[in-house]
């Protein structure tokens, strides 16, 4: 059954979430999926007074964790390194609400421009990433692992997080 997206709340992504979100990158990303090391890697710079990333989690109210995103800022870019919903909540939304809170994460970093990756087999997420203003500029040959599966480079101006009524998504798996 497919929830709303208003069901589903985001908030910090933490140490105990690791597990849980390793689950769904497994299950989205089998041949490329992070390993705990990244995302332990990924966390650490996300606290304390030199933070320069943020990652989110989306939890149903029973607790099930159905998506997750992250974004890495330096030096006024902004990177998206990986956002994800799990299959059951693609097309209700969620990807955009994700979006929308790390594109606000680039503004709190000051960014004036946010970069992503995305399998260029990935016409979904291409999609939805359009549809935020975000612009092919290149591919990284063979970036996807095993496989050699190229990378779209995507990039989008920012000055400013979208509007949190954007555009809705058709379900997107992404992964930088």
């Amino acid at each position: 059954m497919t929830r709303h997206p208003a069901e589903v709340t985001l908030r910090e992504m933490r140490w105990w979430d690791i597990e849980p979100v390793l689950a769904l990158e497994h299950e989205l990303f089998p041949d490329d999926a992070w390993s705990p090391g990244m995302f332990w890697s990924e966390l650490a710079h996300a606290r304390g007074p030199h933070a320069n990333r943020r990652y989110l989690v989306a939890v149903t109210a029973t607790g099930r964790l159905v998506g997750y995103g992250g974004l890495a800022a330096v030096d006024g870019t902004g990177d998206v390194q990986t956002i994800a919903t799990a299959p059951d909540h693609q097309g209700t939304g969620l990807g955009s609400r994700l979006l929308t809170a790390l594109l606000a994460a680039a503004s709190a970093f000051a960014c004036t421009e946010v970069l992503l990756e995305v399998r260029v087999d990935n016409d979904r997420a291409q999609r939805l990433y359009a549809r935020f203003g975000f612009e092919p500029v290149g591919f990284r040959r063979a970036y996807y692992q095993p496989g050699n599966v190229d990378a779209l480079v995507m990039r989008r101006p920012h000055t400013e997080a979208p509007d949190a009524a954007a555009p809705t998504d058709q379900g997107t798996t992404a992964h930088g």
